[in-house]
């Protein structure tokens, strides 16, 4: 039930964000679409680390945070340099958020299959 925290404070800032009718600049959007893919990315993870029992919360804050600031550090040298490098972020964290919930798929899935085990040898 630990990997339910991250998903509830995803929901509340959304909700916050959504009902506060917030204008970002058109210039900061490359920022900020990294900046909620990378925290996306660390949300999957921690999911997926917690369904492994593996949970650290300093692991997951420091990835958080690690992966926020160097994404915009990429996204601010493309603009320095005149080239598009959040596509690059964007890749990355898209491939890992999709690798992180195929396993939390399948991670939700075993822990489905030996629950029924386990309620099948307790019937016989």
């Amino acid at each position: 039930m630990v990997f339910l925290v991250p998903l509830f404070c995803l929901l509340v800032s959304f909700l916050i964000v959504y009902f506060s009718h917030l204008a970002v600049p058109l210039s900061y959007a490359p920022y900020l679409s990294v900046a909620i893919l990378a925290s996306l990315d660390s949300i999957m993870g921690g999911i997926r680390s917690a369904l492994e029992r593996k949970f650290d919360n300093f692991v997951f804050l420091s990835g958080f945070f690690v992966n926020s600031i160097a994404a915009a550090i990429l996204v601010w040298i493309g603009d320095i340099l005149g080239v598009a490098l959040y596509f690059a972020a964007v890749v990355a964290f898209g491939v890992r958020i999709f690798q992180n919930l195929s396993l939390i798929r399948r991670l939700l899935l075993r822990e489905l299959q030996s629950g029924r085990d386990d309620s099948e040898r307790e019937k016989k």
